[in-house]
C-alpha cells in the first residue's frame, strides 16, 4: 500500500445478470476524477463489458492493467484459486489502486465473498467499502427477480465450478441482506406507486440501516456510492445469509487461520512435492505458499498451492551471504491440526 497505514476500500456491486452493473460502472468510472480505480470482473454474459468500459472511462485513472476478468465461475466458489490471488497482485503493485470495484456474477453469494476480505493475505491491507446492490425495479414491479430469469438459470448451468445451488429467490434474499445501498434501477420504467411497493416489498429482507436510491441507467455519481466506510468483513452478524437466518449451515463461512512451517533443506525435489500435496489433501488446506531450500541447488524453490494443486519453480540464486532458510505459509478454515502439518513438513 501506498502509505501503509490505511486500509485500501473496495465496493463489491451484487446483482442478477441485466439488472445494470455494468452500466452502473461505467458511470461510476466516467465520475473518478482522477481516482485510481482497479476494476474486477466476475460476471458472464454481458456484451463487449471490457471495451465498454474502457471506452467509458476515458482516463488514465482505469488503465487495461486496471481490468481484471474472473471467468472461471462465481466468484464466492473460487475464491483461493482466483480471487485471493488476484487480489494480491493488485495490492502488491507499486501502485496500487486507491479503490477497488468488483463486480460479481449474479449467482454470487455475497456473505462468503465478504468474508474473504478476512483471509491472512489481504486483511490488513483492504476493506470491504460497501456492498451495493442492483436490482431490476422493472421486473421485481412485475413479480420476477431478473429481467431474463431463462438467461440466470442458463448462466448457472454453464458455470461447472458453481458449488452451491440456491433457489434464484435465496440468491436475491442474499444480496438484499448483505447490501449497504440498495439500487432500483430503471426506475424510469416503473410508476412512483409500483416503486413505493417495490421498496417495501425489498425492505422485508434488506438489513437495517440500509439505503435506498431510484436510479435511471446505473446514474449514480462515484461519490455517491465510494466512501461509505461500511467495514463489511467486520458487521457479518448484520448480514446473514438466508441459510444463517434458517439455523442452517453457511456456504463457506468459517474463519481463517494461518500459521508458518520451516521445512529443513529438501533433498528431493518431487519427493517434497508429492509429500505436500499428500499432506495439503489430508488436512484440507486451502493455500500454501512461500520457499524452501533444495540440496546441491544454488537457486531456492518457490512453492505456491491451492488445494491439492501445487507448483514449484526456481526463482532466484541465493545472494551470496544470505541465510538460506525455508518458510511456507499455511492457510486454512479455523480448526488446522497445526502439529501435525508441521510434522508432515518440517520432519
Amino acid at each position: 500500500m501506498s502509505s501503509g497505514l490505511s486500509k485500501i476500500p473496495a465496493t463489491i456491486i451484487t446483482g442478477f445478470l441485466g439488472a445494470g452493473k455494468t452500466t452502473l460502472i461505467r458511470r461510476l468510472l466516467e465520475t473518478a476524477n482522477g481516482r485510481r480505480i482497479a476494476l474486477i470482473i466476475n460476471e458472464f454474459g454481458d456484451v463487449g463489458v471490457d471495451s465498454e468500459v474502457l471506452k467509458g472511462c476515458g482516463d488514465a485513472a482505469c488503465a487495461q492493467d486496471d481490468i481484471v476478468e474472473l471467468a472461471n465461475g462465481c466468484i464466492c466458489c473460487t475464491v483461493a484459486d482466483d480471487f485471493i490471488p488476484t487480489m494480491t497482485k493488485l495490492l502488491n503493485r507499486a501502485s496500487p489502486p486507491e479503490h477497488i470495484i468488483i463486480e460479481t456474477s449474479g449467482l454470487a453469494l455475497p456473505q462468503p465473498l465478504v468474508h474473504a476480505f478476512n483471509w491472512p493475505e489481504i486483511r490488513n491491507q483492504v476493506t470491504v467499502d460497501g456492498v451495493v446492490a442492483v436490482v431490476d425495479a422493472a421486473a421485481v414491479a412485475e413479480g420476477r427477480f431478473a429481467h431474463d430469469e431463462h438467461a440466470v438459470q442458463a448462466q448457472r448451468e454453464a458455470d461447472e465450478a458453481l458449488d452451491h445451488d440456491s433457489p434464484l429467490e435465496e440468491l436475491f434474499e442474499d444480496q438484499l441482506a448483505c447490501a449497504d445501498m440498495i439500487l432500483l434501477n430503471k426506475a424510469d420504467l416503473v410508476t412512483s406507486d409500483a416503486l413505493d411497493q417495490v421498496e417495501s416489498y425489498l425492505m422485508d429482507d434488506a438489513s437495517s440501516g440500509v439505503s435506498f436510491l431510484r436510479t435511471k441507467n446505473g446514474d449514480v455519481p462515484c461519490d455517491i456510492l465510494l466512501g461509505l466506510a461500511a467495514s463489511a468483513e467486520n458487521d457479518m452478524d448484520a448480514r446473514k445469509s438466508h441459510h444463517e437466518q434458517n439455523g442452517l449451515e453457511d456456504h463457506d463461512h468459517d474463519d481463517f487461520e494461518s500459521f508458518v512451517v520451516s521445512p529443513r533443506v529438501i533433498s528431493n525435489r518431487d519427493t517434497f512435492v508429492s509429500r505436500l500435496r499428500t499432506t495439503l489433501i489430508e488436512h484440507d488446506v486451502l493455500r500454501l505458499k512461500g520457499f524452501v531450500e533444495v540440496a546441491g541447488a544454488d537457486a531456492r524453490l518457490v512453492v505456491q498451492a491451492v488445494g491439492p494443486r501445487v507448483e514449484s519453480y526456481f526463482d532466484r540464486p541465493w545472494e551470496r551471504g544470505e541465510t538460506r532458510r525455508a518458510s511456507l505459509v499455511v492457510i486454512g478454515e479455523r480448526g488446522l491440526d497445526e502439529s501435525a502439518i508441521r510434522a508432515a513438513l518440517e520432519g
